[in-house]
């Protein structure tokens, strides 16, 4: 019964999805979001569109369990991530200002096609993650919630990914805007219904939440927020998903639509790391992402919630993800004409790939987030030598972050392979992220401050 509950719901909220997109749509919609006028979005379907592609099936799942094994730690630490409004925000605000349109228009005014190159191979993916996360998430309900069926996790896949691309490919970015509203709509009813009946059960205590240690002791979860914080100036600049919806509306609104997207974001993803604190406070025993132990702990209508709530944030982020992989293909990397038949094959190559990847095995959630925040770092020195403090930065000094970051993340990816680990301090494994974030800031900033001190000596007059 249950499931079924779940399957319904689920199939409402795509039917709503598919009734939302557009039926008709042009190249400009399709790639930079225009309404049927030709008209930016709105302040509010931006700011929507932002939470709901961010507090995605794969944050929601991370937040909670890392609430679960480090307690409130381990959920700021994942929330610290959603201060990367503030600084994305910040990132877009100074290159609009500067005249820039996009990420890749402002790296390749100063370092050439080397420039948007390394960027375009790390959003690339970031992208492949986000379609891979958010489909296994999807796999990993419905095993739970159909242990009897064969095949459960790779049907409802494979389903959600057809149901996915269908729409997407229908209206593309502005169908994402548009369906994304109502997907927010629902997400926040269901969840809000969720997270009170959490608050005002007899057993669950706010003081002990706050300070709870979780089942492996925080000190791991505080050395994580540490990580985050080295990460959250980089990592928006990465997610050409918040990227591109910084560039769609006016200076102002989009302003104003980061701030919001930031404390919406922010109060969901510890609301939701909540659940995985109070399964850890109960004593339940972590099984399946802890979709098995929510089973167990809370009413059936509590649990079919939280599972609608992540449904519906991995469907949007899919359809979000699509749109900027069409949108990188087609307008960045010009690897396939600029029409709706070139985008609609640059999100079916993704989608399937995605797909495929659910096949690897991997499913540790967080592996993702460190890797390609960890790659994404090179960025890091680049912006705030060349963007904010507006000092020339050389080829030769992007290459060197760029490798730096990219080897840094090759190194927690392979971490337990032997020849990475003699490199590597003993420890935890988030430990050891930290050592490798400090190391690539370190290579990353020598490089381009050195590299930009020996530019300005050669501009200086004689």
């Amino acid at each position: 019964m249950q499931a079924l509950t779940v399957i319904a719901l689920f199939g409402i909220v795509i039917l709503a999805s598919l009734a939302a997109a557009p039926r008709r749509v042009t190249a400009e919609g399709f790639f930079a979001g225009a309404d049927a006028q030709g008209g930016a979005p709105g302040l509010w379907t931006l700011v929507l569109s932002q939470v709901t592609t961010w507090i995605f099936a794969r944050s929601l799942m991370n937040a909670a369990i890392l609430g679960y094994f480090y307690g409130i730690a381990g959920t700021l630490a994942y929330a610290a991530y959603y201060g990367s409004f503030l600084t994305g925000g910040f990132i877009v605000g100074r290159i609009r200002a500067q005249g820039g349109r996009s990420v890749q228009g402002w790296l390749g005014a100063r370092f050439g096609r080397v420039g948007t190159g390394c960027y375009n191979v790390v959003i690339g993916l970031r992208l492949l993650s986000e379609v891979f996360a958010n489909l296994l998430v999807v796999g990993l309900i419905f095993a739970a919630v159909l242990p009897g069926v064969a095949q459960a996790q790779m049907v409802s896949i494979l389903a959600v990914a057809g149901v996915g691309l269908a729409y997407s490919a229908a209206g593309g970015l502005s169908a994402s805007l548009r369906t994304d509203v109502v997907q927010m709509i629902v997400f926040l009813a269901v969840f809000a219904a969720a997270l009170a009946a959490l608050l005002l059960d007899p057993g669950f205590s706010l003081a002990a939440v706050l300070t709870a240690p979780g089942t492996s002791g925080s000190y791991n979860g505080w050395v994580l927020l540490v990580v985050a914080f080295l990460q959250v100036f980089s990592y928006p600049a990465h997610d050409p998903v918040m990227m591109d919806r910084g560039f769609l509306a006016d200076a102002r609104t989009t302003r104003r639509a980061f701030l919001h997207a930031f404390w919406i974001s922010t109060l969901c993803i510890i609301g939701f790391g909540f659940f995985g604190i109070q399964a850890g406070l109960v004593g339940a025993g972590y099984e399946g992402e802890l979709i098995g132990t929510w089973a167990g702990m809370f009413p059936p209508w509590i649990f079919a919630a939280l599972l609608i709530s992540l449904l519906v944030s991995a469907l949007s982020t899919l359809d979000s993800a699509l749109a900027s992989a069409a949108r990188l293909c087609v307008e960045e990397l010009r690897w396939l004409p600029r029409t709706l038949a070139g985008g609609r094959i640059a999100m079916a190559v993704f989608m399937g790939l995605g797909a495929l990847l659910t096949l690897s095995g991997n499913k540790t959630l967080f592996d993702a987030v460190a890797v390609s925040g960890t790659a994404s770092m090179f960025l890091t020195p680049v912006l705030v030598v060349g963007l904010v403090a507006g000092r020339p930065v050389p080829v030769w000094a992007f290459v060197v972050a760029f490798a730096a970051a990219l080897l840094g993340a090759a190194a927690y990816f392979l971490r337990a392979e032997p020849f990475v680990a003699a490199l590597l301090p003993e420890g935890h494994k988030y430990e050891q992220l930290l050592a490798i974030c400090l190391a690539v800031l370190a290579v990353g900033f020598a490089a381009v401050l050195l590299g930009a001190r020996r530019a300005a000596r050669v501009v200086q007059p004689r």
